[in-house]
């Protein structure tokens, strides 16, 4: 299984992260989507998946749902 952590910004609600977790989900090998959610702020978004993600489909996917994937400032 591979791990992958994302920010996303403008969450504000359990709508929100249903559409992010729904997107996310139906990329190819995604097992499960967990979403911090900080309202009003940066979300942290982890993604298990059987195969490793392509960044670019993970960024498209976020922004169908209609939120932005911010650069991890960690």
């Amino acid at each position: 299984m591979n791990t992958t952590t994302i920010n996303v910004s403008g969450m504000t609600c359990g709508h929100c992260v249903n559409s992010v977790t729904e997107e996310l989900t139906d990329l190819k090998g995604v097992q499960s989507v967990s979403v911090n959610l900080n309202t009003g702020g940066t979300s942290e978004v982890t993604i298990t998946s059987t195969l490793t993600l392509d960044p670019a489909e993970v960024s498209e996917a976020v922004a169908e749902a209609g939120y932005t994937v911010v650069a991890n400032n960690a």
